[in-house]
């Protein structure tokens, strides 16, 4: 099955996410088209299999007992980058870094604060990602995506109803194809000075060295969730190979190969921060597959 598409059978998602962790998906394929997309939720839909879409896996958890069905990993082709004027239009498998780039390159400012976001622009623009006060809803003017079943679609900046941590991606079942960025004229040494000192900031404040997925949970409205699981002493605190990160509480990191362990210490950190300051943390990462049967945990 998806032999045209040389699926990778029985993949081991611990190689293609940034926490390092997770079984194995049943198929694995890395599309290079719209049409290929397309193709692929045929073919599974011919065998009645269920399908994921991932970008670069940098905000995802894969659960110990893997992914059934078809995984369809745009990251890894699909990242041709073009430019007219002042709008840059990337393909959903380009990395955020390498667009910003391009943009500095060009002398456009607009998406310095993405320069060290280890994200594709797909992933990107389903979740509004952003950092350092910026987001992907400030500079997206448009996306393209299609639908399983094939039909494309051109959503205006206004349709993508972009807010914090939330584009109408997941709602509209859409898979992002391409993303256009409307950006301005901007001093090319200054572009480049910025991302400089925003990557300089990232690196003396995040766990870079370490497997993580980002910033784990959601801000709170009216707090920060790195002070408030800071506040409640849990830096450092572990389960098995997973940590609080002591240099950045936001940050659950991975030092071992059980994402058992990982979501164990997500909903701890989650009850004691709820029970000590009684704020509920929501997830910022995204988390799919099956966890192992019982007695079976790695």
């Amino acid at each position: 099955m998806f032999e045209s598409f040389n699926a990778i059978v029985n993949a081991p998602m611990s190689e293609h996410t940034t926490l390092k962790l997770g079984g194995p998906a049943d198929y694995l394929v890395f599309p290079r088209s719209e049409d290929e997309i397309d193709a692929m939720f045929s073919e599974a839909g011919a065998n009645n299999l269920p399908v994921t879409v991932i970008g670069h896996g940098s905000n995802l958890l894969v659960l110990d007992g893997g992914i059934r069905g078809l995984v369809i990993c745009i990251g890894k082709n699909m990242r041709k980058i073009t430019r007219e004027g002042n709008t840059i239009t990337a393909q959903a498998g380009a990395m955020l870094g390498s667009v910003a780039v391009e943009a500095a390159d060009a002398g456009l400012t607009g998406l310095e604060f993405a320069s060290g976001i280890p994200g594709t622009v797909g992933g990107g623009v389903t979740m509004n990602a952003g950092a350092y006060d910026g987001e992907m809803g400030q500079v997206v003017t448009r996306v393209r995506g299609i639908y399983p079943g094939g039909k494309a679609v051109t959503l205006s900046r206004e349709e993508m109803d972009f807010r914090y941590r939330h584009s109408a991606v997941t709602e509209k079942n859409l898979i992002v194809t391409e993303v256009t960025f409307e950006l301005r004229e901007g001093d090319p040494a200054e572009i480049r000075a910025k991302m400089s000192e925003l990557n300089a900031r990232r690196a003396e404040k995040q766990p870079l060295d370490v497997p993580s997925a980002g910033s784990t949970f959601k801000r709170p409205e009216g707090f920060f969730a790195a002070a408030l699981i800071d506040q409640c002493g849990l830096k450092g605190y572990s389960i098995g190979g997973a940590r609080v990160s002591m240099k950045h509480a936001g940050f659950l990191v991975n030092t071992g190969n059980s994402s058992k362990d990982f979501l164990d210490l997500m909903h701890k950190v989650q009850q004691i921060v709820e029970e000590r300051v009684g704020v509920k943390l929501e997830p910022e990462i995204k988390i799919v597959g099956e966890e192992l049967p019982s007695g079976k945990q790695g």
